[in-house]
């Protein structure tokens, strides 16, 4: 069993935890993943490693509430366990030999963005953060991408915080102003990684995108996570998470993504209705 050593609320929507999982802490790197289950009739969750402390022991998780599983995740406090933590999963971002690069995160992705920002700093690369968000009240890891940031930029649908606009608004202006990028990465919604990767790939800048679609079991015998890359199948979860981005083709990664939104919806108010029951 994995005990949970920490838990924050980020946002309304978002949870920071902090598991107590030794062996994972042990290999894990920026870029991979960890494969968790509640409890022994959960659904397996996939989520990034935002962060880990090998002293300690521990991996950090966040994670958005999106469905019946990370609700169920979510109910849990600080002592209580989990199931299965299985880990670490996944190719590791490759950040050696990079001198100067702007990380691009967007919403709950900046989860995964910042790790690879950290690793970036640590290795004496030149970090330039851009991070977006649609409204004050959805920002997370401001203060920790500070700490690991050259440059820090906020964007902000609405204005509310930081610059109004989108990232690829603030990406464009940066390149626009002579800043030269050994390599551009892109972690968050499909839709801002394709216009991340439009916005550089006029410029031959080097773009790596964090791919998150459907996966099961993690070893790509399922084939959930499946994804057309330069022309050939690819599987996130062996292969990747990160890949290339002018290779990626997004049209068709958008639209498998969008085949479970109706059933994640219903799974996620029948918990709700139910959970509700429990504490009445």
């Amino acid at each position: 069993m994995y005990k949970i050593i920490k838990k924050v609320s980020l946002n309304p929507t978002v949870t920071l935890m902090e598991i107590e999982a030794p062996f994972v802490a042990k290999k894990a790197e920026p870029g991979q993943f960890i494969i968790l289950r509640v409890d022994e009739n959960g659904e397996r969750i996939p989520l990034t490693i935002a962060d880990y402390d090998r002293e300690k022991g521990t991996i950090t998780i966040i994670f958005q509430i999106v469905g019946a599983s990370t609700l169920h995740l979510n109910i849990l406090n600080e002592g209580d366990c989990l199931q299965d933590f299985v880990g670490p999963l996944g190719v590791p971002s490759h950040v050696e030999g990079l001198k100067k690069v702007a990380v691009v995160g967007g919403g709950v992705g900046c989860a995964i963005a910042y790790p690879i920002a950290k690793k970036l700093h640590a290795l004496g690369c030149e970090v330039h953060s851009i991070v977006g968000f649609r409204n004050k009240d959805l920002v997370i890891l401001e203060d920790e991408f500070k700490q690991v940031s050259d440059k820090y930029v906020l964007m902000s649908d609405d204005g509310s915080c930081g610059q109004k606009g989108l990232v690829t608004h603030a990406l464009q202006a940066l390149i626009a102003a002579g800043e030269q990028y050994d390599e551009v990465i892109a972690i968050g919604p499909l839709i801002m990684m394709k216009f991340v990767v439009e916005t550089t790939r006029p410029h031959n800048i080097k773009t790596m995108v964090s791919m998150n679609p459907i996966m099961i079991d993690g070893t790509g015998m399922c084939g959930g996570c499946r994804l057309t890359v330069g022309g050939k199948t690819k599987f996130a979860c062996v292969d990747g998470p990160d890949f290339d981005g002018f290779e990626v083709d997004f049209d068709e990664a958008i639209s498998r993504g969008r085949s479970y939104g109706d059933f994640e919806r219903h799974a996620y108010e029948k918990a709700c209705n139910l959970y509700k029951k429990e504490v009445q």
